[in-house]
């Protein structure tokens, strides 16, 4: 099998229908943060630990593809010895993992960032994919301000997101492109759609000049959403549909699916929003989800790092898993939160 189509093999297996994608990639240092907010220490085994609560919950293949995990986690194995690569393939789920090193201040631009990384990337792709990871996450962070962000800040970050995607191409493993603009701050829904669309513009821009094979990566952007901020809020639908016109007039058909962030929605405002787009018929790529904390936070409250709590923490986390999935499908109703409690 060439390349290119192992790069389209593997997209289309992590957009398996119905299901979406785990990420499980936050640093040890964001760990640590959320972890302290539920008054649970972190080192390097209560993470481990978490994780395998996480990975080795029942039934949870009916409604993931795939997980992103981090260079520390992609490292670490179950209580049973198995590494968590294999146990996740061992559950025909495909693990993956986040690859850059982080948002860093961007020179001489206040309050704007870069995603770096790069240095020895091509390197270390080679050895995840020899550790038996099958894709790759990189983000970059957009803020927005009132002079930000600079085109100066848009071209760097989507530069460097092109740059990744080649070599993780390259190296055979499916690029997640990851353009986030930062829902923080007080700015409306039309500066959020604008901001939006000249990043998506720059990262497609970027992603032809360097080559890279569309049917093999997988989008992850925001929604169009107002700040949180941000006295005139939007319902579902206004969300739903702002975010599809700007999709509809940036990605290129080729691109086989767009995987959504949360980006500090609740779980059940995703998956509401989610729900909407996904009802809202045909479009040229498939919808799915790629939540962190809005499928996390129930069950890492209930875990609190006590081992007898893992059954009911997995029960949450399977629970979010399938109310991501009726979002992805368009059949989420918020009634469906209490009924399956």
């Amino acid at each position: 099998m060439t390349n290119e189509k192992t790069l389209e093999a593997t997209a289309s297996a992590m957009l398996a229908g119905g299901k979406g994608i785990l990420a499980t990639d936050e640093t040890a240092g964001t760990c640590t943060k959320r972890f302290l907010e539920c008054g649970i220490e972190s080192t390097d085994d209560s993470r481990r630990a978490y994780r395998e609560m996480l990975y080795t919950t029942p039934g949870i293949r009916e409604y993931i593809s795939a997980v992103i995990l981090c260079d520390e986690t992609i490292r670490q194995s179950a209580a049973d010895g198995r590494r968590f690569v294999d146990l996740l393939n061992g559950a025909g789920i495909i693990p993956g993992v986040k690859v850059d090193m982080g948002a860093k201040p961007l020179a001489k631009a206040q309050e704007e960032t870069v995603t770096e990384g790069l240095d020895g990337l091509r390197e270390r792709l080679n050895e995840y994919h020899e550790m038996g990871a099958r894709f790759t996450k990189w983000r970059a962070v957009i803020n927005i301000g009132p002079e930000i962000p600079s085109r100066y800040c848009i071209e760097t970050n989507a530069h460097a997101l092109g740059r990744y995607a080649a070599l993780a191409q390259e190296a055979g493993l499916v690029p997640i492109v990851e353009p986030e603009v930062i829902s923080n701050g007080d700015h409306d829904i039309d500066r959020c759609q604008e901001v939006t669309e000249h990043v998506l513009h720059s990262v497609f821009e970027q992603l032809a000049m360097q080559r890279c094979f569309l049917e093999g990566i997988i989008l992850k952007p925001n929604m169009i959403t107002p700040g949180r901020e941000c006295p005139a809020q939007a319902d579902a639908g206004e969300i739903a549909e702002r975010t599809l016109k700007t999709l509809r007039g940036c990605v290129p058909a080729a691109v086989p699916g767009i995987a959504f962030l949360s980006g500090g929605q609740s779980g059940e405002e995703a998956c509401e929003r989610l729900g909407a787009m996904a009802s809202d018929g045909p479009l040229p790529w498939q919808l799915t989800f790629s939540f962190g904390r809005a499928l996390q936070r129930p069950a890492l409250q209930i875990w609190g790092g006590d081992p007898a709590n893992v059954a009911a923490a997995q029960s949450a986390v399977l629970h979010r898993a399938r109310m991501s999935s009726m979002g992805r499908m368009g059949r989420y109703s918020p009634n469906m939160e209490q009924a399956s409690v």
